[in-house]
């Protein structure tokens, strides 16, 4: 079981960070660049701490599917990839938008993106973690 929530929050990890470094440092960046004064300059950045947010993140995603999601299947990893996707995406789009001077459009945008990193994430979990038995 080990073996399995180990090797599924590496490849969690690695699929967040991927598809962070195309979204946005790709997709968002003129949006990003529209409200300098939003954001910290990329030298102030912190990439190891970023990096150790998701995969702690990761991590946790993987242990609520280990610890609490019965039967294990893909489908059922979907279900709760999606559902912990429109949580996250409600809080870290939308919730941003109401306090944060962003655009509807970004918001719409984080709302997508953690729609999608966590359905990705389902699959992963679904495909890679078994319970006992499985």
């Amino acid at each position: 079981m080990f073996k399995q929530n180990a090797l599924a929050t590496i490849a969690v990890f690695v699929t967040w960070t991927i598809i962070d470094i195309l979204v946005h440092g790709n997709l968002l960046v003129e949006t990003y660049l529209s409200t300098p004064h939003l954001w910290r300059p990329e030298a102030e950045m912190n990439s190891l701490l970023m990096f150790a947010v998701t995969a702690v993140y990761g991590f946790c995603f993987v242990a609520l599917y280990q610890y609490f999601v019965q039967p294990k299947s893909m489908s059922k990893g979907i279900k709760f990839g999606a559902i912990f996707g429109i949580a996250v995406g409600v809080v870290a789009g939308f919730g941003s938008y109401v306090y944060m001077p962003i655009s509807l459009h970004l918001a719409e945008s984080w709302f997508a993106i953690s729609l999608i990193k966590l359905t990705a994430a389902g699959v992963i979990v679904g495909s890679l973690v078994k319970g006992p038995g499985e």
